[in-house]
């Protein structure tokens, strides 16, 4: 029997590098799968239906609000956007780790939700680096790039309620560290299960073999 994936939920502020860390960790290993988010918004020129975006319309997406089948879904800037449940059930089930990259308030969402989901905040090792990649990047002005650190000082405050905090200071020793996060996960919840199996039996047994108890 195919064991079952690994829900990993990124969340990280703007210029952390979030983007290149998932492209790469897809290249890197097979065992991922990210996960595809639905949205009202328009298609992008060269975006696919299916590999960018399940692409809806607002009626569609509030008819899978209603249904429940979004494990989380939020607002912004006018359209829906949220991850569908069956989507990401079907990548679990047949054994892939799945990478969810959404905000801190969606990150929290789902931990409700799915209490054995790993939460990864993913960070640069100081803000000056954080300041320095928003501005290399030149595509936004000093007031936007302002915005986006008034923002990462909200998000600060949710860095606390992940189960780890990833630096990229180098994106290869990034994405070796969230492989390495993602399989010790995984030998954990094997190690408590095998745990609760034996002692389950041990105990069974020993009230079987001793009617004085």
């Amino acid at each position: 029997m195919t064991e079952k994936g690994l829900l990993v939920v990124v969340s990280g502020f703007s210029g952390a590098g979030k983007g290149s860390i998932m492209k790469r960790i897809l290249q890197k290993y097979d065992n991922y799968a990210l996960s595809i988010s639905a949205t009202t918004r328009d298609p992008r020129p060269g975006e696919m239906d299916g590999q960018d975006y399940f692409y809806k319309t607002q009626k569609q997406f509030e008819k899978m609000i209603d249904k429940d089948e979004l494990i989380e879904y939020a607002s912004y800037q006018g359209n829906y956007y949220g991850t569908p449940k069956a989507y990401v059930e079907k990548q679990l089930n047949s054994g892939k780790d799945v990478i969810l990259e959404i905000e801190v308030q969606g990150a929290t969402k789902v931990k409700e939700l799915l209490p054995d989901t790993v939460l990864i905040f993913v960070t640069p090792p100081s803000a000056a680096e954080l300041r320095d990649r928003l501005t290399k990047r030149a595509t936004e002005s000093a007031d936007q790039i302002r915005g986006r650190l008034r923002r990462a000082v909200v998000e600060a405050e949710y860095m606390p309620t992940y189960d780890y905090i990833l630096v990229n200071d180098d994106l290869e020793t990034a994405v070796t560290e969230l492989d390495e996060i993602v399989r010790a996960e995984h030998k954990k919840s094997e190690e408590s299960s095998a745990l609760i199996t034996r002692l389950t039996t041990e105990l069974k047994e020993l009230l079987k073999g001793d009617e004085t108890l």
